[in-house]
């Protein structure tokens, strides 16, 4: 059971979450439906309309590989331990045209950045960069100067960006225990 009870249509139907909003987040969802993290930010008019337009930007907007993008969601989901994450963007990972061998290498989270075998060049150095700012929030010259010499700097910043906010969002589904639909 979630930490706060979901806004359910119920209650939306009663006007307890802005309308124009709730339509703002169906809009940006597949099939129209509003997901428990939805639900759960509906709670905070201000928060979930930032979210939405934020989050948003952050999966349509970018020139960051959606590759890498996902993989560090993913990455994110198994660090801090938040399955409904890991739920929701594994398939994305696989529709982006990652491999359900590379998600199996992220059962092991803490090598993953060094599996060869899985990963790419830059797949790794997004691991490690991911691993890095999320286990000890600090990263290493070492892996900003990797990163950095894949990715041009406009990408650098949206894949720190990325990391960054996947993190904020696995933190709230993890102390709300956010569940899946």
């Amino acid at each position: 059971m979630p930490t706060v009870p979901y806004i359910t249509d119920q209650d939306i139907s009663q006007g307890k979450a802005p309308a124009d909003l709730v339509a703002a987040i169906r809009a940006r969802r597949a099939g129209n439906t509003l997901l428990n993290l939805d639900r759960m930010l509906l709670h905070s008019p201000p928060i979930a309309r930032g979210w939405n337009t934020y989050m948003g930007s952050i999966r349509r907007e970018l020139k960051v590989s959606p590759i890498l993008r996902e993989l560090a969601i993913c990455a994110v989901a198994r660090l801090n331990r938040a399955p409904y994450e890991w739920l929701q963007h594994a398939p994305e990972f696989l529709a982006a045209g990652g491999r359900q061998s590379q998600l199996d290498a992220l059962d092991d989270i803490e090598t993953a950045h060094e599996n060869s075998a899985a990963f790419d060049h830059a797949e790794r150095a997004t691991l490690k960069l991911t691993r890095e700012m999320s286990r000890t929030i600090e990263v290493s010259g070492a892996t900003l100067a990797e990163i950095r010499a894949i990715l041009p700097a406009e990408q650098v910043v949206e894949i720190i960006g990325v990391i960054a906010a996947y993190n904020m969002v696995s933190r709230f589904l993890v102390a709300l225990d956010i569940g899946p639909e």
